[in-house]
């Protein structure tokens, strides 16, 4: 499409006004425009407005709401049998090479004080690990450990993409191939006001923001990755965000019972600390299993009891960990049947942009309208999902903040408290411990570690602060 084609395509959406001051423009910020321009569906932003002048933030009906079934952990009273044949199921999917990973990475750590991408944090409590090694580290250790090539995507963002690869790069992948390893960057939508114009934030730019973790199905699919790996017969993906470093990034029992229940997607959820957590909720509504955020379920429905037990009837909260399908995800991310496709959310925002004459303004209340996806959003899409219980204090404590609740000094409590958790089962005096760090290469998780604990010959001298790991030389079977 040349640029009359172009200029007169949004002209006839009422969005010519994006090129009022294109002939001002030198030839750099000519080409930056087009190229924005060209990647906007126009037809999109249009229905997407008009169904926000229709209906704006109008409150949802929940009447039909109810909890959602999930499988208890083993501590919680779960089938511990049940468990290890989901785990061994699992195993067997790992070591055919069935399984990939996954990692949303487009934040800054702006919020913490950190100038750089979120991955890059240093987050863990003795070697202060970014998150990017502690996920290189797990997902090298499960490859190891099942003998099979674990590949790595990465959904990074226009901001952080150069960044974050070349921070992967100076540390040589943390010991992974590169070859594995793959970055892509998430998916843009323009920023619009409340009549549905576009905004522009400046004259040869359009506001643009991230469309959201649920644009990752569609950035999958465009990046090519889901018909890559289909072709090297991986069909699963597993699922998390960068702002947790005590997930399991490669959970056998938690792929197991993905394949054993033949789901497109299956989640883990918590227990909820305490009614108004600011965690989703998972609830069945419609005969579907669906999650309603915390801002979104009404106050009463969040604290309501359970009439028989008196706890939370809604405990059930989301930690943004999944395994997906890669042809589920083809469907959903593709857009070939609008039936499949995840909604848009409407957020208002407060958005820096020029006014009619080109100045720029800093709006003192929201003045645009920002669209954006939700990943749980594709849990009523599935013809089959699960939910499965984790415990808390083995795989959820997010970096957010700077201080205070969800921060680096309470992630690294955590992280140092699970570590001294599984040498008191292995039977070690841990009570003048406080911090300690033990490698992925060691153990991740609590049964792996024992295993490993009992093996070792001669063991350490325990001691605060003290990091154990296998020894330096070990090499990954990925890079032979």
């Amino acid at each position: 499409m040349n640029l009359s084609e172009l200029v007169q395509k949004f002209e006839d959406a009422g969005q010519g006004h994006v090129f009022r001051f294109f002939t001002k423009l030198n030839e750099t910020e000519k080409t930056a425009l087009l190229q924005q321009a060209t990647e906007i569906n126009l037809a999109e932003i249009s229905s997407l407005s008009l169904e926000w002048q229709e209906t704006g933030l109008l409150s949802e009906d929940y009447s039909d709401l109810a909890p959602a079934p999930y499988i208890q952990h083993p501590a919680s009273g779960g089938d511990e049998s049940f468990w290890g044949q989901a785990s061994a199921l699992g195993e067997e999917g790992l070591r055919k090479g069935r399984v990939a990973a996954f990692t949303v990475a487009g934040g800054q750590g702006t919020r913490l004080g950190y100038n750089g991408p979120k991955g890059t944090f240093p987050s863990t409590p003795v070697k202060g690990k970014s998150l990017f090694q502690v996920f290189s580290e797990k997902i090298r250790a499960s490859s190891d450990r099942y003998g099979n090539v674990i590949e790595w995507l990465i959904m990074t963002s226009i901001q952080n993409d150069a960044e974050t690869r070349a921070f992967f790069k100076v540390h040589d992948f943390f010991g992974l191939n590169c070859r594995h390893v793959h970055f892509f960057t998430q998916g843009l939508m323009p920023a619009v006001d409340t009549s549905g114009k576009i905004l522009m934030s400046s004259k040869g730019r359009i506001a643009m923001s991230p469309d959201g973790h649920g644009g990752s199905l569609r950035a999958l699919v465009r990046s090519g990755h889901v018909q890559r790996l289909l072709s090297k017969g991986v069909d699963t993906i597993s699922y998390f965000q960068v702002d947790n470093p005590l997930v399991q990034c490669i959970d056998p029992a938690f792929i197991g019972f993905h394949i054993k229940e033949r789901a497109e997607i299956s989640s883990k959820m918590v227990q909820k600390a305490y009614a108004s957590e600011r965690v989703g909720h998972f609830c069945v509504q419609n005969e579907k299993q669906v999650v309603i955020e915390y801002s979104d379920l009404p106050k009463e429905l969040q604290e309501k009891l359970h009439p028989e037990t008196g706890e939370l009837l809604y405990p059930a909260g989301s930690i943004a960990i999944h395994i997906l399908d890669l042809n589920f995800i083809a469907r959903v991310g593709g857009g070939n049947d609008p039936a499949l496709a995840l909604p848009f959310h409407f957020a208002q925002k407060k958005v820096s942009c020029i006014d009619a004459a080109g100045s720029l303004f800093s709006p003192l209340e929201p003045n645009g309208i920002k669209f954006e996806m939700f990943i749980f959003d594709s849990l009523p899409l599935a013809k089959r999902s699960v939910i499965i219980e984790t415990r808390r204090e083995d795989e959820f404590s997010p970096i957010k903040n700077a201080s205070g609740q969800d921060s680096v000094t309470t992630s690294k409590r955590d992280q140092s408290a699970q570590h001294i958790r599984w040498l008191k089962t292995a039977g070690e005096d841990v009570n003048d411990l406080e911090t300690i760090e033990i490698s992925p290469f060691c153990a991740q998780t609590e049964s792996e570690f024992i295993k490993y604990w009992q093996a070792l010959d001669p063991k350490p001298l325990l001691k605060d602060g003290m990091y154990l790991n296998l020894n330096d030389n070990l090499c990954s079977k990925q890079r032979l």
